[in-house]
């Protein structure tokens, strides 16, 4: 159990410094109508426990994460796709994609990820959430 999560939600971790990832995080936060989200960048002391509870190789996994209070945790494309799931129609339909085998969908994940800096930029220091966002976040 990570401190600070409650019971009925899920975690997402991300990359604090990626401009993707922030913009996917601001856009996840606008259409998670049920409140089933909560967010940490991975640089922070939730990610590092995380990481270091999963013994996560963050050379191989460095862009998102989906933890869930029953102690489970996805990454990558599954990640991506179970967000997508929550955040309801028409986002769900993403889920079409878990029929493609997760070698391929990680290929594709992975060739964006290892070039998102290069596309989308890079901040010097992680996004900080407005006042009104500040519960929906754990350091």
């Amino acid at each position: 159990m990570i401190d600070g999560l409650p019971d009925n939600k899920q975690l997402i971790l991300f990359d604090g410094v990626c401009n993707l990832c922030n913009n996917a995080i601001n856009y996840v936060i606008k259409h998670d109508t049920q409140n089933v989200f909560m967010f940490a960048p991975l640089q922070g002391e939730t990610g590092k426990q995380i990481i270091e509870k999963f013994k996560i190789d963050t050379s191989k996994i460095d862009s998102i994460l989906l933890y869930s209070s029953e102690n489970k945790l996805s990454y990558k494309s599954t990640a991506a796709l179970k967000i997508a799931w929550k955040l309801g129609f028409p986002r769900n339909l993403l889920a079409f994609f878990f029929i493609i085998p997760t070698f391929l969908r990680n290929w594709v994940y992975e060739f964006i990820a290892k070039n998102r800096y290069k596309w989308f930029g890079k901040k010097d220091a992680c996004m900080l959430p407005t006042k009104e966002l500040q519960a929906k976040f754990l350091n």
